[in-house]
């Protein structure tokens, strides 16, 4: 059972790693800043080719077609993100946390032609909505998503009122979304807490502020708080 779309993912070396997958919300923000710059670009390219007479406009046709396709392909391999994913604290790696390379990139990017379907990335912003990672099509072929590039803080307090016996067995993916249910408590409001608490009401068997308080006790278990 998961409570956020936290994805956690284990190194070869052992080490795990928490990635965010960034939501459609942030990265339209992020989209329309690049396109911004690309507006910037092509209307600079414009105005000095303006008088070069039509060798001018061929010369302008090619700088939106490289500005258009690989703006954020140069970027993303170059820096990971593109100057409006760095904006916003997004970067772009692999279903496994590793960096994009050429490939990846030219994949992801070269679709956008069919997540622009049937218009204004219509297809595109669906498809992330019905994504648990928020992927567009171009991020399901080739294989990477838009991640926020700093981890959320993670909590290494919080307050409890006793222990709490567990008397089930829980997994592992269960035991960690309840430690980190417990953890990011003093970062959430009230009303939060108690929506989060009430989704996890299967292992509390309770409802109300009372899942709240028998959450964090069967945390502070958990990790042998005392």
């Amino acid at each position: 059972m998961k409570i956020d779309n936290q994805i956690n993912l284990e190194t070869a070396e052992g080490i795990d790693i928490q990635l965010t997958p960034a939501g459609i919300g942030v990265r339209t923000l992020a989209f329309v800043y690049d396109l911004l710059i690309r507006v910037v670009i092509v209307a600079a390219a414009a105005i000095a080719l303006s008088f070069a007479g039509k060798m001018g406009i061929g010369l302008i046709l090619i700088v939106v077609f490289l500005v258009e396709w690989f703006y954020p392909v140069v970027f993303e391999i170059t820096k990971g993100q593109t100057p409006g994913k760095k904006s916003f604290g997004l970067t772009v790696v692999y279903d496994n946390g590793l960096p994009v390379n050429l490939a990846g990139s030219l994949i992801r990017n070269l679709f956008r032609a069919a997540d622009f379907l049937p218009a204004f990335y219509l297809l595109g912003g669906v498809c992330m909505l019905l994504s648990s990672h928020n992927k567009r099509v171009g991020d399901y072929i080739g294989g990477t998503m838009v991640v926020y590039k700093e981890a959320p803080i993670r909590m290494s307090y919080f307050s409890f009122d006793k222990q709490q016996k567990v008397d089930i067995k829980l997994d592992e993916e269960t035991q960690k979304s309840v430690i980190a249910f417990a953890e990011r408590s003093k970062t959430l409001s009230p009303q939060r807490q108690q929506e989060l608490a009430d989704i996890m009401s299967p292992i509390t068997q309770v409802t109300g502020p009372e899942a709240i308080s028998h959450l964090k006790s069967i945390a502070a278990n958990l990790v042998g708080k005392t």
